[in-house]
């Protein structure tokens, strides 16, 4: 068996051997996703609020517009109310999507694969001890399949730490003071190996977020019990061989009532209320959640220890790229 074609059987490992620990540990049920969503319903995620999905009109709709899904951050969770999913049980689907305005890097394609998992709660749920043990589940799954990995191929010693570290951006920020958000992560994952990081989308004491989240989906707004605002958080390693933090999950408690209407007037964009998603949200019509996105290719970057995403998916790359890697003795897929 040739290189290229070993790599692919150790990608299929590691996605198959990852996305059935975290059914277990998140009790999900797969279920079947959309590529494209109508325009004008809320449903696609919008990300930072600036980047433009890929847009094209249908013409058996009369021409009506459809897009392709930035991600399925809110189609997940209506997906669960059509399903009458159960409090306590969740599910999980295989999510592709194009970015086209995504700068290109040795971690980011304008191609995105990964989990799009979405869990029923109930309000008493939401909480930052409910989040903390959603994050440990996950986290076990990526330690379970670190060793699974470790066993079909010796050489990619384990390196994840017993246990994550939980930390609020706030707190991240008030001890490196002098650092920009992404020093600060590359800090605190070298120091612990793998981090969670709370609180991700509203405004810090330097009056800036930590990083972008989009105004609906996450709750980035409620005070929690250590009186810091933010029931969400992203999930980031340091990747041994990029030397470097590595953010493989951002996740959280989604939105209630309340936190959507504060923050949709904080991202100025209250218009959305009128779209389809948002009512049935202000409308009480959508069931508690917690949810996230796990990328597929950044995982199986991490287990088996590349340093560019081109190795693990096929995506579209310039020619410049390409040589480059080539230089390097790296094989783009």
């Amino acid at each position: 068996m040739n290189e290229i074609l070993q790599r692919e059987a150790a990608i299929t490992l590691v996605k198959d051997t990852f996305s059935r620990f975290l059914c277990d540990y998140l009790h999900l049920t797969r279920v079947s996703s959309p590529l494209i969503v109508l325009d004008g319903t809320g449903l696609n995620d919008d990300l930072n609020g600036i980047e433009r999905p890929v847009a094209f009109p249908i013409k058996s709709l009369d021409e009506q517009r459809a897009v392709v899904v930035h991600s399925l951050a809110k189609w997940k969770r209506v997906r669960l109310k059509e399903l009458g999913v159960e409090t306590g049980r969740g599910i999980l689907t295989d999510m592709r999507a194009l970015r086209p305005d995504e700068d290109y890097s040795p971690i980011h394609s304008i191609y995105v694969d990964q989990w799009d998992w979405e869990k029923h709660i109930s309000a008493d749920d939401r909480n930052l001890q409910y989040l903390k043990n959603t994050v440990n589940n996950i986290y076990e799954a990526l330690k379970e399949t670190e060793q699974v990995i470790h066993q079909h191929y010796a050489n990619l010693t384990p390196v994840l730490p017993e246990q994550i570290h939980f930390i609020h951006s706030e707190e991240l920020l008030q001890r490196y003071p002098e650092m920009t958000a992404k020093e600060r992560e590359n800090a605190i994952a070298k120091e612990y190996g793998a981090v969670f990081i709370m609180g991700i989308g509203g405004k810090l004491s330097n009056g800036e977020a930590h990083d972008g989240r989009a105004a609906d989906y996450d709750d980035w707004s409620t005070r929690n019990e250590d009186g810091y605002a933010g029931f969400n958080g992203d999930i980031i390693l340091w990747h041994p061989v990029l030397q470097s933090a590595f953010e493989v999950s951002s996740m959280g408690i989604r939105v209630d009532k309340l936190a959507m209407e504060v923050q949709l007037k904080e991202k100025n964009c209250e218009d959305k209320k009128t779209l389809s998603f948002h009512r049935m949200l202000l409308e009480g019509a959508l069931p508690e959640s917690i949810g996230g996105g796990i990328g597929q290719s950044r995982l199986c970057m991490f287990m088996l220890r590349k340093s560019h995403i081109g190795e693990v998916q096929v995506s579209v790359w310039s020619d410049a790229i390409r040589e480059k890697m080539k230089a390097e003795g790296i094989t783009l897929l």
